[in-house]
């Protein structure tokens, strides 16, 4: 499969490659093209803004989570009716939890067979760039780095300096050149950039972006690279879609609602299609300012920034006492991170303190510095909720990142509930649990990914079936 593409990367993180990638896909767009985005890794926030900025869903391609060929897959999947595909790595080109690379930024791109275009952060640099390009050619020859970006360019003279050196010691093209400008970058704060759909001037934003990218980046030398296919074509194997298959369970359209607004946002949107395939109609909630909990078979509450918006969120007592019940009743729950600290008892950050749902018998107090970071793994325990998953091994491949951590723990935690997994690497709800189960409720610091080796949507939507069965022979009996 012939599919026009580039990868953005950078020697390391931090170098403007987020801003760039947004720029271009704003920019490629604003031409007529339609651009599909991709991210590499489990990331949350900077789909968020590729989206926007393309107008196009951004799917994450994860080593951790997908295997090679569900990567090809998807990548063909989503990419096959764009004109140009656009992946923004992550950390820096050859970075990798292991020695060999095999996760790294230029494996991903060796995969699809992506020709990279490498961000250089130039600030007080210019005659060393040439041994970091050679060194970054040299490496892995299999990587095709077929231009480059200096990013925070010291005007033009300092331009000029790095275009002579990269044009005497190598044959890379330099197709663009970035100014610094403090108003180039997006805000950042203690989980790093602020999340797209929390702010109503981002469009504003990317508009800007876009035209700084414009005018700095030969944007047709990148449409060329992309167009030029230098590294093959691709085969893209079957997608293979799984769903586990519950016997006697009466099938039928759920409502499923999932908490959407300022304060919930992160969401995988291939994992929300997969709802949409399970035949599920997904209800969206307003935790900041809907007054009432619809008509729903089930609920997920995904993570966020519960913490930027409590004031919002305590004030919404209506809304905080139906969740509240309706768990209470047995309504099917599954909530992530920064949903787990919603059902808390209080959220306190900065001196603040606020009343939340208080389901969990404890406080989310958020620290400074993480309290849970990474890739983690876990296995079930007997005490999982939901039907028993299809595996090739007891481990389930996820991440976490949090700041904050369950505190003023009443004996309730443990006497009312269990845990649905098992931590044996990462640090979970206490270091050795995560996934707190009680009544008809998961909720865990744990962010899974719907995948052909851990397919949660189809056990959850199962398990939500389920109790609808058992509620409707309840009264019949």
């Amino acid at each position: 499969m012939s599919l026009p593409r580039i990868y953005i990367s950078a020697a390391h993180k931090s170098s403007g490659k987020t801003t760039l990638s947004i720029g271009l896909c704003a920019a490629l767009t604003a031409k007529g093209l339609n651009i599909q985005p991709f991210k590499k890794g489990p990331d949350y926030i900077d789909p968020l803004w590729l989206g926007a900025a393309s107008g196009n869903q951004c799917y994450n391609l994860d080593f951790n989570t997908q295997g090679n060929d569900e990567i090809l897959s998807m990548f063909g999947e989503k990419g096959s009716s764009s004109n140009i595909i656009v992946t923004e790595g992550n950390l820096g080109l050859y970075d990798g939890t292991d020695v060999l690379g095999s996760n790294s930024n230029a494996a991903m791109a060796k995969l699809t067979k992506s020709p990279v275009i490498l961000v250089i952060d130039a600030q007080g640099v210019s005659r060393g760039v040439a041994p970091l390009l050679v060194g970054y050619q040299q490496f892995d020859q299999e990587v095709n780095i077929a231009g480059v970006i200096f990013n925070k360019v010291r005007g033009d003279r300092h331009a000029k300096k790095l275009r002579d050196v990269v044009e005497y010691y190598t044959d890379i093209p330099i197709i663009g050149s970035v100014q610094q400008h403090n108003d180039l970058m997006l805000v950042e704060r203690h989980l790093g950039l602020m999340p797209y759909n929390e702010t109503a001037k981002a469009m504003n934003k990317i508009t800007h972006i876009r035209d700084q990218i414009v005018d700095q980046v030969d944007i047709e030398a990148v449409t060329r690279i992309a167009n030029v296919n230098q590294s093959g074509d691709l085969i893209i194997p079957d997608k293979k879609i799984v769903k586990v298959s519950v016997e006697n369970v009466e099938q039928g359209p759920l409502k499923i609602g999932i908490c959407r607004d300022e304060a919930f946002g992160f969401y995988y949107p291939d994992d929300l299609e997969s709802f949409e395939r399970e035949g599920c109609e997904l209800v969206e909630i307003d935790c900041l300012n809907d007054q009432e909990l619809p008509e729903i078979d089930g609920l997920f509450i995904g993570g966020g920034f519960p913490e930027t918006k409590l004031a919002e969120l305590s004030e919404n007592y209506l809304l905080r006492q139906q969740i509240h019940d309706a768990i209470e009743q047995g309504l099917p729950t599954y909530a992530e991170c920064g949903g787990l600290m919603y059902l808390a008892n209080h959220i306190s950050w900065m001196g603040d303190k606020a009343e939340m749902v208080g389901v969990i018998p404890g406080d989310a107090v958020l620290y400074k510095r993480p309290q849970g970071r990474g890739y983690i793994e876990v296995s079930e325990t007997k005490d999982m909720l939901w039907s028993r998953k299809p595996k090739k091994s007891e481990t389930i491949h996820a991440h976490e990142f949090h700041y904050s951590k369950l505190e003023n723990l009443t004996k309730d935690l443990t006497e009312k509930g269990r845990f649905a997994y098992s931590v044996q690497r990462g640090t979970g709800i206490d270091g050795e649990n995560d996934g707190w189960v009680y009544k008809n409720l998961l909720a865990s610091y744990a962010h899974m990914r719907n995948t052909e080796e851990n397919q949660w949507v189809s056990r959850f939507i199962d398990f939500v079936r389920k109790q609808i069965h058992t509620d409707r022979d309840s009264v019949n009996s």
